[in-house]
Parts: structure tokens; sequence; C-alpha cells
């Protein structure tokens, strides 16, 4: 092709590219309506007041090792290398990795090989004159084309980043399934730790009774105590043995659950030690919650890359409106049989540019970009309410800690008091001034603020588990969407 006749075409397009321009349908009063909350509005102040802050507060990525237990840091190890639901969510993130390769493709010229043999009979009153016509001949067709889109408008280049944002989202959403797991994981076993803790008490409690119950044998043999008496401290020892009986069911369906959540079978659950778990420390939290919590926590920087997803969206739903342009070039050979086929003069050549363009659809282009504007405020909103609960979330195992501190003095002494009460029936017992139903009812005080005291060190225990997942579980984000790309998208999808 001469340089005028490029010149030529090229006039040609510039100018179908205004008149295209000029009847492109409009984006009027389409615009978004969500705005993206600022973590540091979100009114937590009160709340964190009476909190200890530190600088260096925040969790590490391996938080469970400081439970001290090498048991549990082994089960978890096991868990996070090859879980059937850690796997599911690697396999979404390839799905997503993928799916913006496909997309990726675009960006780039797109090249296609034919080749083709047609053996063919002409028609002898067609068009083709002698001495083809009536005849049989072999059309041979090699061909090689190119087609490149000229992204003027971005609409590959923000589809690209619309299929990166979810990928990005994810994989986050892998690094949130990891916590969750060891979350769950790390709560059933404090609760193993907790059945085991109830178990050697109420072991205890049996040794006791035993104890009492052979002493009232001896007080019946000496006429000092009736049957009633030895009848009473019977019946206490099949209720003991009973709730040691639930215990030990509980230890072993703890054991399973340990097992299934590691994705093995129910024999793992049978090779699981009791816990030695080490004492509780102080509860601190980072100085610089809840601005960097935001970019601490998976599911929240999941929904920003969500976001970004969805505003990207909008930008292909806005590049539809303008038209599409491209260029196509064509090389190759064509003709009749085999004997020329590879000469210079059965070269075929083509280059020129390509223009469509949208007129009129019934509103389809406005209709799907009101759908992505409408994708991208729930988006937004549900960023929104997503950094909300997770400030809510650690504010909660908070309040909780505080007053759990506040029960477990009142238990402490409660328990002390019992204590003192039990010792003094038992000694009246022994001396004959008290009879066995008043030690069993002081026994029975005794043991209820044991259990109590039991379940409140093994809750206290879970809500400083529940705080770390709720401060993100040592989560640090690889990369996070600005900010401005959120405002940015409102802004421009509200022009017309």
């Amino acid at each position: 092709m001469s340089l005028h006749l490029f010149r030529k075409h090229m006039t040609t397009l510039l100018v179908a590219l205004a008149l295209a321009l000029a009847g492109c349908a409009s984006v009027r009063g389409l615009h978004t309506h969500a705005t993206a909350g600022d973590p540091d509005r979100v009114d937590a102040a009160q709340s964190l007041s009476n909190v200890a802050f530190s600088p260096a507060a925040w969790p590490h990525e391996a938080w469970w090792t400081d439970l001290g237990d090498t048991q549990l840091d082994r089960i978890i190890a096991d868990a996070l290398s090859g879980q059937p639901g850690l796997r599911i969510a690697e396999a979404r993130v390839r799905q997503a990795q993928a799916v913006a390769g496909v997309v990726g493709a675009s960006l780039y010229p797109q090249a296609n090989a034919s080749l083709r043999s047609t053996r063919q009979r002409f028609s002898e009153d067609g068009t083709v004159p002698p001495p083809i016509a009536g005849s049989w001949q072999t059309i041979n067709d090699l061909s090689l084309g190119l087609n490149y889109e000229l992204d003027f408008w971005g609409k590959n280049r923000a589809a690209v980043n619309a299929e990166l944002g979810r990928t990005h989202a994810a994989e986050v959403d892998l690094q949130a399934a990891r916590l969750m797991l060891a979350t769950a994981l790390s709560r059933t076993y404090l609760r193993l730790d907790q059945a085991y803790a109830q178990r050697d008490l109420a072991r205890d409690t049996l040794k006791q009774r035993e104890q009492i119950l052979e002493l009232t044998r001896r007080r019946v043999a000496a006429q000092i105590d009736s049957q009633l008496e030895l009848t009473q401290a019977e019946a206490a020892l099949p209720a003991t043995r009973e709730r040691i009986a639930v215990l030990d069911e509980s230890i072993a369906l703890l054991g399973n659950q340990l097992a299934a959540l590691q994705g093995k079978g129910p024999d793992a659950g049978l090779a699981i030690r009791r816990p030695q778990l080490a004492a509780v420390g102080a509860v601190s939290l980072p100085s610089n919650l809840p601005a960097e919590l935001i970019g601490r926590r998976p599911d929240v920087v999941a929904d920003r890359w969500r976001v970004e997803a969805a505003s990207q969206d909008i930008a292909v739903a806005k590049a539809h409106f303008y038209p599409n342009i491209s260029l196509n070039a064509l090389v190759g050979l064509q003709s009749l049989g085999f004997d020329n086929f590879l000469d210079a003069g059965s070269r075929v050549l083509g280059i020129g540019p390509a223009i469509s363009l949208p007129i009129f659809d019934g509103g389809r282009l406005r209709g799907n970009l009101g759908v992505r504007q409408a994708g991208y405020d729930a988006a937004v909103e549900h960023y929104n309410a997503t950094v909300i609960a997770a400030v809510h979330d650690v504010v909660d195992q908070l309040v909780s800690l505080h007053w759990l501190q506040e029960q477990v003095q009142q238990q402490d002494q409660a328990l002390q008091l019992s204590q003192r009460a039990y010792g003094l029936a038992q000694a009246r017992y022994r001396s004959g001034l008290a009879n066995y139903l008043q030690v069993l009812s002081a026994e029975t005080q005794v043991l209820a603020q044991k259990q109590l005291m039991i379940a409140s060190q093994s809750r206290q225990r879970e809500l400083r588990l529940n705080l770390i997942r709720a401060l993100g579980g040592g989560y640090r984000p690889v990369a996070v969407p600005p900010p401005a790309n959120v405002a940015q998208t409102r802004t421009s999808g509200s022009k017309s």
C-alpha cells in the first residue's frame, strides 16, 4: 500500500471517529451513590479508653505459638499445609488468575493462520469465464491474519484491572481462610484443655466422696449416723462417675473435631495428648487502631479489592459508549492448483482500520452501566459494613475481657469462702455436730465455684484468641488499592 493510500485511510478513520463520537450514546444522569467511609470516623475512642496500647502489639503471623504448646503448633502446621477447605480457596485463586490472563490477552495483537484446499467445479453459466468455467479446480488459500484493538478509551486495560482486583480479593480470601482455620483449631484445642481440667476436678471430687463414704460407714457402724446418711453418701458417687463419663466423651469428640479440622481421619484424634498451655498474658492494643485495622484484617482488604474491581467494571461499561477501533492486516497466498501456489503472484495482502460504534441499542449500554454502578455501590457499602463490624469485633472482645476480669475476681472470693465453709462442714461432721447433708451442700458449692473458675479461665483464653483474630491474626497485605480510586470512581461516574 502506498503512503498516499495509507494517509487517505487514516483521514477517513479520523472523520469516522469524529462522527462516531458525536453519535455515541450518552451517560448523562448515570452516577454512583455510595461513598467509602473513613475508619477513623468510626466512634470507638471512649470504648477503647480503658485499654493499654502498645506500638508493637499487632499479632504476629504465627500467633498461636504464644500459647506455648508444641502439639498445637504441629496440628496447625499440618492443617495449613493441605486442609481441603484451604485447597478450595487455593483453587479459587488459580481460577481468578486464569480469568485475569484470559482478559489480559485483549491488550495484545491477535494473530491467526488458516490453510484451506477445496476441490470445486465451477459453473458453466456463472461469472467465471472459460477455461475455468465448467472445470474442476483446486482452490488453495493460506492466510495469516493480524488484529489489534486500539484501546483508546482504556476499556481493555480497565477490564484487566477489574480481574486483577478480583484476583487480589481471592488471594486475600485465602489468607482469611487460613486465619479462620487456625482460629478454629486453637479454639477447639482450648476447649479440649477445659474438658481435661473439668475431668480432673470431677475425679478429685470422686476421691473426696469415696473418702466421705468410708467415713460414713464407720460412723454408721459406731451408731453415730443412720442409714439415711449412708444412702446419701452412696448416692453421690454414681452422679460423679456419670460426670466423668460425660467429660471423657467430650474429650474424645473434641479430638475428633481437631482431626476433622486438619482434614484427617478420626484416628488422628486418638493421638492428641492433653494440652499444655502457657499462662495468659496482659491485654494490649496497637496505638494506631482503628486506622491501620483496615490493612490488617483480610476481610476488610478483600472488600477493598472488590471495590476496586467494581470501579474498573464501571470504566469498562463507560468505554462501551465510545467507538471500538482496531487495525486489521492480512497476508497470504491464494491460487488455483498447486503449480503456482508459491509464486509471488499468488500473494494476498491487506491492511486497514475497522471501527464500530453504538448509535441505537434500546438502552442496553445505559442499563449495563447502571448495573455496574449499582454493583459498585453494593461493594462500597459492603466494605463500609465490614469496617464497622471489624471495629465492633475488636471492642466486643475487649469489653468481654474487661468484665470477665471482674467476674474472675468475684469468683475467686466466692471459691475461697465456699472452701472455708466446706472445711468447717467437714470438721463439724467428723465431730458429730452436723449431718452429711450439710457436708454435701457445702461440697456442691465448692464444686460449682471450681467449675466456674475453670470455665472463666478457658473463656479468658478464648477471648484473647478472638481478639487476635479481630486484629487480623498477623495478616500483612502485599498490596492495597489506594482510597483515591474509590473517590475517583464516584466523580467520573457522575459525568455526562
